[in-house]
C-alpha cells in the first residue's frame, strides 16, 4: 500500500514536470504577432505566427511585438515660424514594426523616441515657413515629416506610413487678426459681387431698351411699308377699274345722246365746285368747245380780283 502511494506520487510529479516542460517548450504565436527569442542572453531568432518549440531554461522570450499598424496622437508642440510667430501644432503618426529584432534592440522606448523625433522635425520644417505658408501647406509638412521620420526610424525596425498635422493653433491675437482679415475679405467679395450684379442689371436694362427701340422702329417701318403697299394696290385697282371702264365703254360703242348726257353730268359736278365762272359751249358735241370751257373754268377770274 505505501509503495502504490509512492508510485502514484512519482507519476504525478513526472506528469507535472512534463506539463511544465511543454509549457516552456511549446509556443503558439497569434496572427500579426512576433516573438523575439534569446538563447543564453543573446538574440537567437524571431518567431512569427504558428506553432514553435523552444529549449527550456536556455531560450526565453525577450520581446513580444505586434505587427499591426500603430497610431499615436502626440501632444501639441510649440513651434516658431520664420516670421517669429509661436503656435501649437500636434501630429498623428501611423507606423508599423517591420523588423521585430531591430525594434527590440534598436532603441529604448521607441514610441517616446518617435515623439521626440517628430517634435524636432516639425520645428525644423515650420522654422522655414511663414505663418500664412504654415496654414496653407499641410500637405507639404506631412510629406516632409513622413520622409524624414521614415529614414530616421529604419535602424529601429519601424516603417512610417503617414504623418498628419492634426491641429495648428496660432496665438489668440493672431486668430483675431485672421478673423478680421477674413471678415474684410468676405465684405470685399460681397461688394464686388453686388457691383457686378448692378452692372449686369444696368447692361441688361440698356440692352432691353435698345432692343425695344429697334423693335418699335422695325414695327413702324413694316407698318409704313404695309400702308404704302396697300395704297399702291388701291391706286392700282382704281386705275385698273378706270381702264376696265374705258374698255367697257369702248366696247359698248355709246351713241351721241349718251355722250351728251355724260357731258351734262360732268358740267354739273364742275358747277358744284368753288369756281365763279362756268362756260358751257353751245354745242356739247364739239370737243374743241369742251376743252375751251374746261380751260376757262381753271383760270381765275382776274377782273373780279381787280
Amino acid at each position: 500500500m505505501p509503495g502504490d502511494f509512492i508510485g502514484l506520487f512519482i507519476l504525478m510529479f513526472v506528469l507535472l514536470l512534463v506539463i511544465i516542460v511543454l509549457t516552456y517548450t511549446v509556443r503558439i504565436i497569434p496572427q500579426s504577432n512576433a516573438y523575439v527569442i534569446e538563447r543564453l542572453g543573446a538574440y537567437n531568432r524571431t518567431l512569427k505566427q504558428g506553432l514553435h518549440f523552444v529549449v527550456p531554461i536556455f531560450d526565453r522570450v525577450a520581446s513580444k511585438v505586434t505587427l499591426k499598424e500603430n497610431v499615436f496622437d502626440f501632444a501639441p508642440q510649440p513651434v516658431i515660424t520664420k516670421d517669429n510667430v509661436t503656435m501649437m501644432i500636434d501630429t498623428v503618426v501611423y507606423f508599423f514594426i517591420s523588423d521585430p529584432k531591430l525594434y527590440t534592440y534598436g532603441v529604448i522606448n521607441p514610441v517616446s523616441a518617435i515623439e521626440n523625433l517628430s517634435a524636432t522635425t516639425l520645428r525644423n520644417i515650420i522654422g522655414e515657413l511663414e505663418l500664412d505658408e504654415t496654414l496653407t501647406s499641410r500637405e507639404i509638412i506631412n510629406s516632409k515629416m513622413r520622409v524624414i521620420l521614415d529614414e530616421a526610424t529604419d535602424p529601429w525596425g519601424i516603417k512610417v506610413n503617414r504623418v498628419e498635422v492634426k491641429n495648428i493653433i496660432p496665438p489668440r491675437d493672431i486668430q483675431d487678426a485672421m478673423e478680421k482679415q477674413m471678415r474684410a475679405e468676405r465684405e470685399r467679395r460681397s461688394a464686388i459681387l453686388k457691383a457686378e450684379g448692378e452692372k449686369r442689371s444696368a447692361i441688361l436694362i440698356a440692352e432691353g431698351e435698345k432692343e425695344a427701340v429697334v423693335l418699335r422702329a422695325e414695327a413702324k417701318k413694316e407698318a409704313l411699308i404695309a400702308e404704302a403697299e396697300g395704297e399702291a394696290r388701291a391706286i392700282e385697282r382704281v386705275y385698273k377699274a378706270q381702264a376696265l371702264g374705258v374698255e367697257l365703254l369702248k366696247a359698248a360703242a355709246p351713241d351721241q345722246a349718251y355722250l351728251t348726257l355724260r357731258g351734262y353730268e360732268t358740267f354739273e359736278r364742275v358747277a358744284n365746285g368753288q369756281s365763279t365762272k362756268i362756260i358751257i359751249p353751245s354745242e356739247i358735241q364739239n370737243m374743241a368747245g369742251l376743252l375751251a370751257g374746261a380751260k376757262a373754268l381753271l383760270e381765275p377770274d382776274k377782273e373780279e380780283k381787280k
